[in-house]
């Protein structure tokens, strides 16, 4: 508590943390924040045109009856983006800093709250588009907005615990920062963004050995649990599953916990080794 209540005490640093990643994540580039839109929208393309080539037919929306493989990607995919922007940036957020930190104390968790922070802004703005995009196309998600908001907040919370880890962690074990984007491309398709569930079980031999595996991640793997909420509430229009609402709350708030203490267990020789 003492922690969280320095931390307030320096909101006005958090702020200005926050506004300067976001004034430099593309600064001097000519499309500036254009580029967050075109990255999800190049990626959504590349997959809607592979995966239509390949056959692959998303399951109707139920009860919203849309049929599209692209905005059924765009649920799922936007979300996981948002992970990976807030981890890619949250590992770097000490190492990126070294100077502040060794010159100046303050509480080193508001420098990967702030990363975390600058990637929310672009989650919410790739959010706010994809929900003006399937009104468009008879989708009343506006409906829903307030159940999105608040998985927005056990997202971000989930996001913040690991890059605390991470951004400690990366200070002492350099290698992590390129470790985590091979692990970034395990976790992508350990969820059923691209592909479907149904799939899966159509295609692997109840019982066997894959089945078991793909059973045990579509239980545990947070990202899972994500990715179904996002397409139940913007995709399907309906109430997402309570089971899968319990879980990430749980998992969202014991990674935050866990996060803060692991900083704080590793928070002692970051100056020197930095």
């Amino acid at each position: 508590m003492t922690k969280l209540q320095e931390i307030t005490t320096r909101r006005e640093l958090f702020v200005n943390l926050t506004l300067r990643e976001l004034r430099g994540k593309y600064k001097r580039s000519v499309l500036g924040w254009a580029w967050s839109l075109l990255n999800p929208l190049t990626t959504m393309l590349v997959y809607t045109a592979v995966f239509t080539v390949l056959g692959a037919n998303p399951p109707k929306g139920h009860p919203s009856g849309l049929d599209s493989f692209a905005f059924f990607l765009m649920c799922g995919l936007i979300p996981y983006n948002f992970i990976a922007n807030g981890l890619n940036g949250g590992i770097l957020a000490l190492l990126g800093n070294s100077n502040l930190v060794k010159k100046t104390y303050f509480p080193r968790e508001i420098l990967v709250a702030a990363s975390t922070s600058a990637a929310l802004v672009q989650y919410l703005i790739e959010l706010a588009l994809l929900v003006v995009a399937l009104l468009f196309v008879g989708n009343v998600v506006f409906l829903w907005i307030p159940i999105i908001l608040i998985v927005v907040v056990f997202q971000t919370l989930f996001v913040l615990g690991i890059a605390l880890v991470l951004s400690a962690a990366a200070v002492y074990f350099r290698d992590l920062q390129h470790l985590i984007g091979l692990l970034l491309q395990v976790w992508f398709f350990s969820a059923p963004i691209v592909y479907t569930e149904q799939l899966v079980n159509q295609n692997l031999e109840d019982g066997s050995l894959a089945s078991r595996i793909f059973d045990l991640d579509f239980a545990l793997n947070p990202l899972v649990r994500f990715v179904n909420i996002y397409r139940d509430l913007m995709y399907n229009l309906r109430w997402p599953d309570a089971g899968d609402m319990t879980y990430v709350g749980v998992v969202s708030v014991l990674t935050l916990v866990v996060g803060f203490w692991a900083f704080g267990r590793l928070e002692g020789r970051l100056a020197e080794e930095l």
